[in-house]
Formats: C-alpha cells, sequence, structure tokens
C-alpha cells in the first residue's frame, strides 16, 4: 500500500458558442509524488489528443491524500454482449437493468438523457423507481473522482481499465441500484451496465459512430443519502486491487 500518495486529475474543455463549455475529456489518477510528473504528462497528452475536438482550456489539480483516507475494493467482474444493432444492444442494457429492478420510467429517462446530451460532463443520479433527476447538477452531473488502481493492470486496455474502476466504485455504494454508461467519444459506439450483483458488462453498439452524445446514468434506491453518495463518488480516495 502507498505510504503518501497524491491525487492527480484533469479536465480539458472547449469554449462552443453553441454549448458554452463543451467537454473534450477528463482524467484520474492516484500516485506517488515520484509519480506526478510523468502521470501529468500522460494526462495533458489524453487532454491535447482527443477526438472531441481541441482543447482550449484545461486543468490539472494535484492534491495530497492521507493513506488512512484510501479505501481498497476490489473490480466488478467483465462480461461482454454483441448486439447486431443498436437497437438490440438497448433492448439488451434495458432487460438487464430492469431485471436489477430499474423502472421503465427510470430507463427512459436515462437513456434519452444520453442519447441526445452532448455535453454531458458528469453523471446524472436518478431515483430508480420513479425516475426522478435528484442532482441539481444541470450539465455539470457528478464527476466521480480520486479513483486509479492500486498496480498497472496491463490486461485492460486504457479505456476498459479507467471505466471499470469508476463503474467498480460506483457499485461499492450501498445506494447504488446500477449504472448505465456509454462514452461521448464519437469513435466509441461500446457502453456498459454494472452492478454489485451482475458485474461489469459491456454491450455494443449502444450508439452509432460519428455520434457525441453520451454519459452516465447513476440509478439509486429510495434510501439514499444524497449528500453523502455525492460526496463518497467525488471525494472518498479508492483504489482497486486484485487478488
Amino acid at each position: 500500500m502507498l505510504k503518501a500518495c497524491y491525487s492527480i486529475r484533469m479536465r480539458a474543455a472547449e469554449k462552443n458558442p453553441e454549448l458554452g463549455e463543451k467537454h473534450i475529456s477528463g482524467g484520474e489518477r492516484i500516485g506517488s509524488k515520484s509519480q506526478i510528473e510523468p502521470i501529468v504528462k500522460q494526462l495533458l497528452n489524453k487532454a491535447n489528443n482527443h477526438s472531441r475536438g481541441e482543447a482550449d482550456f484545461i486543468q490539472i489539480t494535484v492534491e495530497k491524500i492521507e493513506p488512512d483516507q484510501i479505501q481498497y475494493i476490489p473490480p466488478l467482474k467483465i462480461s461482454s454482449v454483441v448486439a447486431t444493432s443498436i437497437e438490440k444492444a438497448h433492448s439488451e442494457a434495458r432487460k438487464i437493468l430492469t431485471s436489477l429492478g430499474v423502472s421503465e420510467e427510470a430507463l427512459n429517462v436515462a437513456f434519452h438523457q444520453l442519447s441526445s446530451n452532448q455535453n454531458l460532463r458528469g453523471a446524472i443520479i436518478l431515483n430508480s423507481k420513479t425516475g426522478l433527476r435528484l442532482d441539481d447538477r444541470g450539465q455539470k452531473g457528478v464527476r466521480v473522482s480520486r479513483i486509479d488502481w492500486q498496480d498497472a493492470n496491463e490486461d485492460l486496455n486504457e479505456r476498459v481499465r479507467e471505466a471499470l474502476a469508476l463503474a467498480s466504485k460506483v457499485a461499492n455504494s450501498p445506494f447504488t441500484i446500477a449504472e448505465l454508461c456509454w462514452s461521448d467519444d464519437p469513435e466509441y459506439v461500446t457502453g456498459y451496465v454494472s452492478s454489485r450483483d451482475i458485474g461489469y458488462v459491456r454491450i455494443t453498439p449502444l450508439k452509432r459512430e460519428g455520434c457525441e452524445s453520451g454519459g452516465r446514468a447513476f440509478f439509486v434506491s429510495d434510501e439514499i443519502d444524497l449528500e453523502s453518495f455525492i460526496n463518497y463518488l467525488e471525494s472518498v480516495p479508492v483504489l482497486i486491487w486484485r487478488d
């Protein structure tokens, strides 16, 4: 376990006359003091070479984390579903989420938001029964932060590694029923549904190539303590470990 570590976070955006501040890219790492410089370089490279456009605003935040603040959790198990069309992929995702207790009303809200929104910078939080959006963040949403793998985990590519770490942190909360996500990157059509019970289920294709709509929806229980949930997602450092 790390003796002293730092949360290194990146956010990149483009000033857009129609969308306001258009989200370009983001990144999250946790590392030792000696790793700060190479991690910053890696995140800057990601911000400056992204398919969503050229960033004219890049913010890097480095914050020291006390070792006793860190939670260590295992990753969700990975499985995959390959569908022959976007409609069938959506149907499969809906079927899985319904089996977890997410209502049709909540699913309709989530799919509409992710299909139509090209500038959702963080996740939306939805009541899993009513579909009511509980956060008041608008386009900003709730950004899951302060997360990384304890080791490099080179078995997975960078995109899957980042998404799996995030999904594992979200699913670890007792308030989470399930998550639905697909990327707003125009070239990436695979998304996922996840929960403690089913793990991390990759589904493709959840959108057409070239589309910049996407995002994350967290379906939560009636018993949610919203302030505690958001604080956990945004502020509690989590490292994913493997046996």
